[in-house]
């Protein structure tokens, strides 16, 4: 960001890396955009990271014509998305609407690493948290390119899709509890077997997620501590992903699958905990700012194609204090994504550049009338 000539760069107090190019006057609203450099374990390296460089590309272009806009545009590189060290996801750009919940920081990672410890020893300070929380009146709305992260668009054969909605999600993880007992010895009809619960479990969110058409449910995480061959398991750990199109039917979906844990468990003679996590609203686009990804997109001849995000991002944070739209980019490789073989090519990202480049013009000269 400094290379390419921002007028200011920080590390804010969460550890996102924030870089500003000034507007024409002092006084100009602000175009805020921005993902998240953070990825999951082994996965790739376009998921987040394409949304940061992407409009430093064009910072770089501004400062090169030394050309200013009548609106400041700011860049943030939001540091933590993916919930994967600590059960706290969108902490970046959640901070950034004054979600910051006090207590995350006394959660411990799987090397029993507070959060808290974790920041201090990134030099960062916690008392300046609520210090980074943005008056949203001072901003124009957020916009954010990322790699579609689906076989969408590689199918069809479009370099870019316009997001119409951010779909609604929620975590939980648990526990089933049963009785650890001799795999020999223990006849079919008297075990308690815990693993055995989650793997119907497993079956029934598969069959209830497909039947919305729109709907996905995942168990990503399954074990059985201290497990062994010749053991019948006491206990299984598991986590549970739910994903819909809009909150209702998000809801609908949490609610029969949580109700068929219960069923399953007195069914089996076990009994289980459960956690929520997490719970994302679903983020519509603000047509407006839909529109004008549309306008730009369709200057650069490209076919308009419209889809909903399965994914979550940073702009559903964003959505619940300001109008948010995002683009999506092609992904190779069957558009694979968490997975190191995520990949874009240089083609399709150069036409995302233009497309924000246009989407800046467009909102330059709206503003001047």
């Amino acid at each position: 960001m400094r290379d390419v000539g921002f007028d200011s760069v920080h590390i804010d107090a969460v550890g996102n890396v924030v870089g500003r190019y000034e507007g024409a006057t002092p006084d100009a609203k602000t175009l805020l955009t921005g993902s998240h450099y953070d990825t999951v374990r082994n996965g790739g390296k376009y998921d987040g990271r394409l949304g940061i460089f992407v409009p430093i590309a064009c910072v770089r272009e501004l400062k090169r014509q030394n050309r200013r806009l009548p609106f400041a545009f700011e860049v943030v590189g939001f540091a933590e998305e993916e919930g994967q060290r600590y059960k706290a996801t969108f902490l970046g750009s959640g901070a950034l609407i004054g979600h910051f919940d006090a207590r995350w920081l006394d959660q411990k990672d799987a090397d029993g690493i507070t959060m808290r410890e974790a920041m201090q020893h990134a030099g960062l300070n916690e008392a300046d948290i609520p210090k980074i929380q943005r008056d949203p009146a001072r901003y124009l709305g957020f916009v954010e390119v990322h790699i579609e992260q689906g076989p969408v668009l590689t199918e069809l054969d479009l370099p870019l899709g316009i997001v119409t909605s951010i779909n609604g999600s929620v975590r939980y993880v648990g526990e089933v509890i049963g009785m650890a007992s001799h795999a020999g010895t223990t006849p079919m009809d008297r075990r308690r077997d815990a693993a055995a619960a989650v793997a119907e479990l497993i079956l029934y969110t598969e069959q209830r997620a497909a039947k919305d058409g729109d709907s996905v449910g995942t168990v990503g995480m399954l074990e059985v501590p201290s497990g062994s061959i010749n053991v019948v398991p006491g206990r299984c750990k598991f986590s549970l992903d739910l994903r819909a199109p809009n909150n209702a039917q998000r809801d609908a979906l949490a609610t029969d699958v949580v109700n068929a844990l219960k069923d399953i468990c007195e069914r089996r003679g076990v009994r289980y905990e459960l956690e929520e996590t997490m719970r994302a609203a679903a983020a519509p686009s603000a047509p407006a700012w839909q529109q004008r990804w549309e306008k730009a997109v369709d200057a650069l001849g490209i076919p308009l194609f419209r889809m909903p995000s399965g994914a979550g991002h940073d702009a559903m944070k964003l959505h619940e204090v300001m109008p948010q739209a995002m683009l999506f980019v092609r992904g190779i490789n069957s558009g694979i994504s968490h997975n190191p073989l995520e990949s874009s090519t240089n083609d399709d990202i150069q036409l995302s550049v233009r497309a924000f480049q246009l989407l800046l013009d467009n909102l330059a000269a709206e503003q001047a009338h």
